[in-house]
């Protein structure tokens, strides 16, 4: 039972909660109401554009949306889209090599914030903020444990140095 002192989650706690949750160090955080039609049309965009590429690519690397990865036993986020180059039979325990977080001003604090500090301890390779309404993206690289800040993009193409070799163009992620 929780006391007012001890308010912290596990995740064995949270594979019992209805409805979609997150939980960051043992703080849960809902994920509702469901993503905005102009959010999902950039993730969409994304994953198109990445998926293409990476059919071609002889690394196991896949494009996913909307998954869970568990990195701890308090820790489990579910990021926009990531691109993980491992197994993917039943879950995602290891860092994806890149991950796309929509922001939006509901979510700005977590993925700006907790999930930016979250994913720099992990070691994700690539971090992206992509802001829909001011058609711009942050592009974010790990290096020497941590985050170096490679740009703001709005029409450019960007090349990640993953098992892969892939590229994004952001003017044809954006909303039009």
């Amino acid at each position: 039972m929780q006391t007012a002192i001890d308010l912290r989650y596990t995740l064995e706690d949270w594979r019992n909660w209805e409805g979609s949750w997150e939980l960051i160090q043992g703080f849960p955080i809902a994920m509702s109401p469901s993503p905005t039609p102009v959010h999902q049309y950039v993730a969409t965009k994304i994953i198109r554009y990445l998926d293409e590429q990476l059919e071609t690519c002889e690394a196991k690397c896949y494009v996913l949306q909307d998954l869970d990865w568990i990195i701890s036993s308090d820790t489990v986020v579910r990021p926009d889209v990531m691109v993980v180059c491992d197994d993917i039979q039943n879950t995602i325990t290891r860092p994806p090599e890149v991950i796309f977080e929509i922001v939006s001003e509901k979510n700005a604090s977590t993925d700006e914030r907790y999930k930016f500090e979250l994913y720099q301890k992990e070691g994700v390779r690539y971090y992206v903020l992509c802001y829909p309404a001011l058609k711009k993206a942050k592009v974010y690289r790990w290096r020497n444990g941590k985050y170096i800040k490679e740009g703001d993009f709005r029409e450019e193409i960007f090349r990640f140095e993953t098992s892969c070799s892939l590229s994004l163009e952001f003017k044809k992620i954006w909303f039009k």
